[in-house]
């Protein structure tokens, strides 16, 4: 039969797109992980362990009381004046014993639970945080699905750590030791013996059989695991599946998962059923062996009714909790696995990190009489880039974009534009070569203030599933309804936003999939424009865009970006004409730059790009 708590088991699920994160910390190496967030509650510790012992010594005093209260109510001479006074206040005491068990054990709880929730909260959001200072890298290569299980699991895992440590190994170890030794005290140590002997066949027995479970523990995980990933995978790309007409075939790959899923669960309970069966033999001899020698006891006169009574309710008290030892042990075992993930992922290596002692970027002003505030000027120098060794990007790229200028960067997919945008905003880190912000390298400086000084409008726009005036507030926390207003102007989205029945009260759904893509690009363009920072990047902004909608816009980019340091990134060469220089970039090398007019005059890479487009421009009959 199924135990409490035997659910659903939490899957084991690989961080990334790797393999599963290997840890090689032992089980009481991640207690000792966890043990400095809850010394924090030090004095809620204490309390909780004092409530604890005082709820099990009261517990051990409830068959003590009850073997009391039936010897006294044995027949004896001159005993009928005792027999009115005595019960009565061994009753009173039986019933404040068993109201001070419960009460210990829910003021235990009451003061435990802000360590508990503390605790769990702390972890996840160290977490989280932690997540959002990992490369792009890491979160290009991550299952969403599995890293969030991750989490959700490690965060259980803590609740789950607390509860079955604390509330029930510790109390059922302060039980035995208290049991064993009245029993030692008052009885022949054959009692003790038996019960111990019984314990420790039972431990051995309970563990060597969760281990060996283990096993078939870890491919229910990764087969839930697998079908969890691709469920969600499924549904994140829900119009893919719509283009293709493929429902039935996601349908029976997630069906496969599910199928085996299930003869691996079915596996495992016929394991629980056979560690189940074992406990309660070895429960059932002992309790045998147990009230045999009591009995006997009994008979030969060495012990009463009550000690037999009381040598049962001992019995029944200790085997209860033990009898759930298995599901206990699993779970401890489980939440110390997926505690341990959980710090795995806090303890993954960040590939882009700040130089020890580093400074906020300082964007010094600029001499007077220059039109922009302050020393924004953007620096390529000598910039070698590879997303992996065997595959380089850029090759020994250089340029500089002075402040209050614009740059453009054309080219053909595949080129390295967009690289040069996840360089300057340090999502990685360049392999050769450096790249200075007012002449100061961006390695140097924290990664914070290097992409606070700079805005974005990216081709492929993300937005949070929440209204259309959150994800334009986005890019300044804080901003009033007025501010967001007048940034979706100059974006001209107002008059679509104001249009709708909830106006910036409206959601836009998860990744932003109610609104075009256009519309997207609108809220991403007013996002950037209520950011104003010193540095912009246009990468393909305008890419989503109609011929109309895009001439409309690209004023209001001109506008968004006079007196900013601009790199713009494009492939309609129409959008990047008055730029004040143009780099051609052909295979992660500059192969032309200068003005529009020069390079056309020059007839080479960029004319031929040039003509090709207003080529294709021209509608054929």
């Amino acid at each position: 039969m199924r135990r409490s708590g035997e659910a659903l088991p939490p899957p084991s699920h690989p961080v990334a797109g790797h393999a599963p994160a290997r840890s090689d910390r032992s089980d009481w190496a991640t207690l000792r992980r966890l043990f400095p967030y809850l010394w924090q509650y030090k004095w809620r510790v204490i309390a909780a362990l004092g409530f604890m012992v005082g709820a099990k010594v009261a517990n051990v005093g409830v068959p003590v009381l009850l073997k009391n209260l039936i010897d006294t109510m044995t027949p004896k001479p001159d005993m009928a004046q005792a027999l009115l006074i005595v019960p009565i206040g061994l009753l009173l005491a039986y019933g404040l014993l068993r109201f001070s068990t419960a009460l210990f054990g829910e003021l235990r709880e009451l003061i435990f639970a802000k360590a508990t929730e503390g605790t769990a909260r702390q972890i996840a959001l160290e977490v989280f945080g932690h997540l959002h200072s990992l490369s792009l890298r890491f979160h290009l290569e991550r299952q969403t699905g599995g890293m969030t299980r991750d989490i959700e699991r490690g965060t259980r895992g803590v609740h789950s750590l607390i509860s079955m440590s604390l509330y029930s190994i510790v109390p059922t170890i302060i039980e035995l030791a208290l049991v064993l030794t009245i029993l030692g005290v008052k009885f022949d140590s054959l009692f003790v013996w038996i019960t111990g002997a019984a314990l420790v066949l039972y431990i051995t027995f309970t563990v060597t059989v969760t281990e060996w479970r283990t096993q078939f523990r870890k491919t229910m995980n990764e087969l839930d695991s697998m079908a969890q990933s691709r469920a969600v995978d499924s549904l994140l790309n829900y119009e893919t599946v719509k283009y293709f007409n493929n429902e039935e075939f996601e349908a029976k790959r997630y069906d496969a998962s599910l199928d085996r899923y299930r003869k691996a669960a079915i596996k495992s309970q016929r394991t629980l059923s056979m560690l189940n069966a074992g406990q309660q033999l070895i429960i059932a001899v002992s309790l045998v062996l147990m009230l045999w020698r009591a009995t006997s006891g009994v008979v030969e006169g060495r012990m009463t009714l009550g000690d037999l009574v009381m040598v049962n309710a001992f019995m029944i008290q200790l085997y209860i909790p033990l009898n759930f030892l298995g599901v206990i042990y699993r779970e401890i075992k489980q939440s110390l696995t997926d505690l341990d993930k959980m710090f795995v992922l806090m303890e993954k290596e960040r590939e882009v990190r700040d130089a020890p002692g580093a400074q906020p970027l300082s964007l010094h002003p600029l001499p007077p009489g220059e039109r922009n505030g302050v020393d924004s000027t953007v620096r390529f120098e000598d910039v070698s880039f590879a997303y992996e060794p065997a595959r380089p990007i850029l090759k020994h790229v250089s340029f500089e974009i002075p402040a209050g200028k614009t740059v453009a960067v054309v080219g053909p997919s595949g080129s390295g534009k967009s690289t040069l945008a996840r360089l300057l905003y340090r999502f990685y880190d360049v392999q050769q070569g450096r790249i200075t912000i007012g002449g100061e390298d961006i390695r140097e400086v924290q990664q914070s203030s290097v992409r606070r000084a700079i805005g974005i409008v990216p081709q492929d726009t993300v937005l949070f599933n929440d209204t259309v005036e959150y994800n334009i507030a986005y890019g300044r926390p804080g901003s009033n309804r007025e501010e967001v207003e007048n940034a979706a102007r100059a974006a001209r989205i107002h008059d679509f936003i104001s249009a709708t029945p909830k106006g910036y009260e409206t959601t836009v759904g998860e990744r932003g999939l109610k609104l075009s893509g256009g519309e997207k690009q609108r809220v991403a363009i007013a996002r950037t424009l209520l950011k104003n920072p010193p540095i912009v990047i246009f990468d393909e902004a305008t890419s989503a865009l109609d011929s109309a909608n895009e001439r409309a816009i690209q004023s209001e980019l001109r506008s968004a970006a006079q007196d900013k340091t601009t790199l713009v990134i494009a492939h309609r060469l129409s959008t990047v004409v008055d730029a004040h220089e143009i780099l051609v970039l052909e295979a992660g090398v500059i192969v032309e730059r200068g003005t529009h007019s020069d390079l056309l005059a020059r007839q080479g890479r960029y004319a031929q790009m040039w003509a090709l487009q207003k080529s294709e421009a021209v509608p054929m009959l």
